[in-house]
């Protein structure tokens, strides 16, 4: 075991947004330059929801890894992978589902509310009930110490910890039991004030060019008691100002909120000034990307070698399982 390694996956939904990055890509950047790093596109794990629908998989993959390397992830840092080009992700996840109890799978807390918000899909299928056991074997199978969880997904690792305790117990000491390395992910609003999310419509993406991120800054909802320009506004009750934290410096937003307040600032110039700060913050970023994208092959030739690096270690762990199974 490395307890220094970390293991940490991203199901391929497309292109990225705004809460992705603050949510886990600038936390995978500072990892990555103290830990060592396995970080996987997680295409097994679209196949829970999407298995009805698969023919988007794998774009959606060279979209979102363009935008992980392109925002800072390394491949000369961490190894970046395609779970299904590791098989012993599912050999392992086949062992491990002989072991678990159905009781621990229908006790996750995503397990009902995915069911219950995403209505168009039937989910009541095989692998989607044992999808937190396909999550243990992808942390298990490389011996992670650390998984960088929030604090709302302790739950579902320790499923991944009681799952390796379980194998431990009945057949002897081979995984390690991964703790959780609570990271900061603040709450992205989109731009009409719910959760920022592609599924909802309401996301400014990563890769958005400067014109598409003012228009839809432009477009977002601010205090929605103040009518006019003319009248006292409430900052915390701006779902603009929401993301001025994150791109706009501490002497600015003092600014913002003495004349939203004082009712010398307006809306629209308020959010001039944010679109404006987003544009210049991304702008390295997106044209990083521009310049990866027209590179045929790149996103295969990043998988395909860190998909080799982690089958070395996996096999190596399944080896160990194998020999403590007596198979």
């Amino acid at each position: 075991m490395s307890n220094n390694r970390i293991v940490s996956g991203m199901r391929p939904t497309g292109k990225l947004h705004l809460g992705h990055y603050h949510g886990v890509l600038s936390n995978w950047m500072e990892l990555q330059r103290n830990f060592e790093c396995f970080f996987f596109a997680a295409d097994w794990h679209s196949l829970t929801t999407e298995y009805a629908s698969t023919d988007g998989i794998q774009d959606s993959i060279n979209e979102m890894v363009l935008d992980w390397l392109a925002f800072g992830i390394d491949p000369e840092q961490s190894v970046i992978f395609k779970q299904s080009r590791v098989p012993q992700h599912a050999e392992l996840n086949l062992i491990l589902s002989m072991i678990t109890p159905v009781s621990w799978l229908e006790r996750n807390p995503t397990y009902k509310e995915m069911q219950e918000n995403l209505t168009t899909k039937d989910l009541s299928t095989f692998g989607f009930l044992g999808y937190p056991v396909l999550m243990a074997s992808d942390i298990i199978v490389y011996k992670a110490a650390r998984v960088p969880v929030g604090q709302d997904q302790i739950p579902h690792l320790e499923i991944t910890r009681e799952i390796a305790r379980r194998f431990n117990y009945l057949y002897g000491e081979v995984f390690p039991e991964p703790a959780a390395l609570l990271t900061e992910t603040p709450k992205v609003l989109g731009i009409d004030g719910r959760k920022m999310s592609k599924s909802y419509g309401n996301a400014i993406f990563l890769s958005d060019d400067a014109e598409e991120t003012r228009k839809k800054v432009m477009s977002m909802v601010t205090d929605t008691l103040r009518p006019f320009k003319r009248d006292p506004g409430e900052p915390d009750r701006c779902v603009a100002f929401t993301l001025h934290s994150l791109y706009v410096d501490a002497d600015k937003r003092a600014e913002i909120v003495e004349g939203c307040r004082g009712a010398q600032l307006g809306c629209v110039d308020c959010k001039k000034i944010l679109a404006q700060a987003m544009v210049d913050t991304l702008a390295p970023f997106r044209e990083k990307r521009v310049e990866l994208a027209e590179k045929p092959g790149l996103v295969d030739e990043v998988l395909a070698e860190g998909s080799r690096k982690a089958e070395v270690v996996a096999k190596q762990t399944m080896d160990e399982a194998r020999a403590a199974l007596k198979v």
